[in-house]
């Protein structure tokens, strides 16, 4: 019988970039490049790849977020104070913007705490939600860009930007982008 022919080296962004397609939820436990990759490699010696996967499950979900930093001379320049009332917002957020490069200097959970950090900090950009539970947004907005000194501001919510009217432009924030769409690149669309 012939030696298995040995795989490549590959690493966890082949694997993400090869079941994107695949939608959501997918998993990479049938993948041939998951054990190579993900396993010890004491638990993969002298096992066909087949093998090796039946032995070494993959446990938890896979991300659909990038992998690696996808650097850009932009967003390099660029640090965020984040601020929302959810730490899982909190938490995603920090993560996709790190990945795609930005520099996340701190976090906030209200409009008082968000504009204590903002004063502290000094972030370029803050990425602001709507919707706080003591100062709402619009106002911690106004307050950080009043007299045109302060930080860029970009407000986000779960909400439309459609459900709130003039209220995004008269803030003094530099736009509005969905929670579901935050991306580096909308940021960065807006920061202009």
């Amino acid at each position: 019988m012939a030696a298995p022919t040995p795989l490549p080296p590959r690493n966890a962004a082949s694997v993400d970039a090869a079941f994107v397609a695949a939608g959501p939820g997918a998993s990479v436990e049938r993948h041939p490049w998951a054990t190579t990759m993900l396993a010890p490699p004491a638990a993969t010696r002298g096992r066909t790849p087949a093998a090796a996967l039946r032995r070494q499950p993959l446990h938890g979900a896979v991300t659909r977020m990038v992998t690696a930093p996808a650097f850009c001379h932009d967003q390099s320049d660029v640090n965020v104070l984040i601020v929302d009332d959810h730490p899982s917002f909190r938490a995603n957020a920090r993560a996709l913007l790190e990945a795609e490069g930005f520099e996340v200097v701190g976090e906030a959970e209200d409009g008082e705490s968000a504009l204590r950090a903002a004063a502290e900090l000094m972030p370029q950009l803050v990425l602001l939600d709507v919707q706080l539970p003591d100062i709402d947004g619009f106002e911690v907005a106004a307050r950080l860009t009043k007299g045109g000194g302060g930080p860029a501001v970009v407000l986000v919510s779960s909400r439309d930007g459609s459900d709130f009217g003039p209220l995004v432009e008269r803030s003094g924030a530099r736009g509005f982008i969905p929670k579901a769409e935050l991306s580096g690149a909308a940021l960065l669309a807006l920061l202009g």
